[in-house]
């Protein structure tokens, strides 16, 4: 029975932590390329510039060259998603 417990635990957590590996296709497996050699490398980058970078392309307000691609990526994505991928992206 714990065991049951535990691993639906695990599983819902995991359900909720929007996922960087959508992202790694472009920017690679720890956020370390620039992604189709156009972006900004965002590994490490503070969580408040990536929030606002994700927001800003969900909105249309932010990007340069990639602006049409990610806007289409991140249009999904909840503000609680857009911060746990920041998040992520800050520890790389």
């Amino acid at each position: 029975m714990k065991k049951i417990v535990l691993g639906t635990i695990i599983a819902a957590a995991s359900l909720m932590a929007a996922s960087f590996a959508p992202c790694a296709a472009c920017h690679g497996a720890t956020a370390e390329k620039a992604a189709l050699g156009k972006s900004q490398i965002i590994k490490g980058w503070p969580v408040e510039k990536t929030v606002a970078a994700l927001k800003g392309y969900k909105d249309g307000s932010y990007g340069g060259a990639m602006k049409g691609v990610m806007k289409g990526q991140v249009a999904r994505l909840s503000d609680a998603d857009i911060e746990d991928l920041a998040k992520q992206i800050a520890a790389f």
